[in-house]
């Protein structure tokens, strides 16, 4: 029998190669002094949502298909050595990597290996039943071969959510997740109409809640039919680094949606664990705990209450 699980995280793990630039975008040149050090991590998206969860008490969960390499290793290592239970389908591709040039100012450019991973790699179906089957929620990442888990996630009677990160409303490859999936997160980023695309998500699929997260400008909720605005916060320290704020965000919001919170409460959890990443440089993997999310977001509501009240 398997520990009962509160989150189940399919895919999105792999190792990031860290370069720090002068500047976004790039402009051409023969080479660049790199001061700052290249270095290779463990920790995607998948991976981040997992770290996240967990940092926030919730038992989680990890699944995902990595190779036999030493991308790998790092892989087993880092979940290993944070304590979160991680499950390993063979990738004969190899582990997911990318490169990641991080700008002065945070902003982060990834450069994606395509090559690892194959349309024939599969999840086995009797591992995802097993693991869906005690679990309360699973957060689904946008890589392949997650898609095709979403059915026998739905069989299983768990909610599922999603991160459809840079979206452009009209890809069909993120549209099986946005239609399929209970909460999905997007960046507005590359969305001409925020508010039209995320009505259309809930419209045409199954989302209760739908999260457009805004960077400075906060995130916007569409739940009930009804479309709010949440600011942003103040990171608590300067910003170094956005890598791993979108899913920071995802956890955050996750605790509340799991602990029964308002939709609007979740967002203001999913902002404060946002804000928090910011301030963790590209080459760590740290995320906020439970205890330090909580006081935040009370420092944040009585702030706001006065702010109110004195107008």
């Amino acid at each position: 029998m398997r520990e009962q699980t509160d989150v189940l995280v399919l895919g999105g793990a792999g190792v990031d190669t860290i370069v720090h630039v002068p500047e976004l975008p790039l402009p051409f040149a023969d080479s660049y002094m790199v001061r700052q050090g290249i270095e290779t991590r463990a920790g995607q998206s998948g991976d981040f949502v997992a770290l996240g969860l967990h940092a926030l008490g919730l038992v989680t969960h990890h699944l995902d298909m990595i190779g036999d390499d030493h991308e790998g290793d790092l892989v087993r290592t880092l979940h290993r050595e944070r304590g979160v239970p991680f499950t390993e389908a063979h990738s004969p591709s190899g582990t997911k990597r990318a490169v990641n040039l991080v700008g002065p100012d945070g902003r982060r450019l990834s450069l994606y290996d395509t090559t690892r991973s194959h349309d024939s790699d599969r999840f086995d179906e009797s591992t995802v039943r097993e693991l869906a089957g005690v679990t309360r929620h699973a957060h689904v990442v946008i890589t392949h071969p997650c898609a095709l888990a979403l059915p026998l996630l739905r069989e299983a009677g768990v909610t599922v959510s999603t991160d459809l990160h840079d979206w452009d409303g009209v890809d069909a490859y993120h549209e099986a997740f946005a239609l399929q999936t209970d909460v999905v997160f997007l960046s507005t980023t590359a969305l001409t109409d925020p508010e039209r695309t995320m009505r259309d998500i809930t419209s045409r699929g199954r989302a209760q809640v739908v999260v457009a997260t805004a960077g400075a400008d906060g995130a916007y909720l569409l739940y009930d039919g009804e479309l709010t605005h949440t600011p942003a916060v103040t990171p608590p320290a300067p910003v170094v680094d956005s890598n791993g704020a979108g899913d920071a965000f995802a956890a955050g919001f996750l605790l509340g949606r799991l602990n029964g919170e308002h939709p609007l409460r979740c967002a203001l959890y999913g902002t404060v664990a946002g804000a928090h990443a910011c301030t963790v440089p590209s080459t760590r993997t740290d995320a906020i705990g439970r205890e330090e999310l909580l006081a935040r977001v009370a420092e944040v509501e009585t702030a706001r209450s006065r702010h109110h009240e004195a107008i």
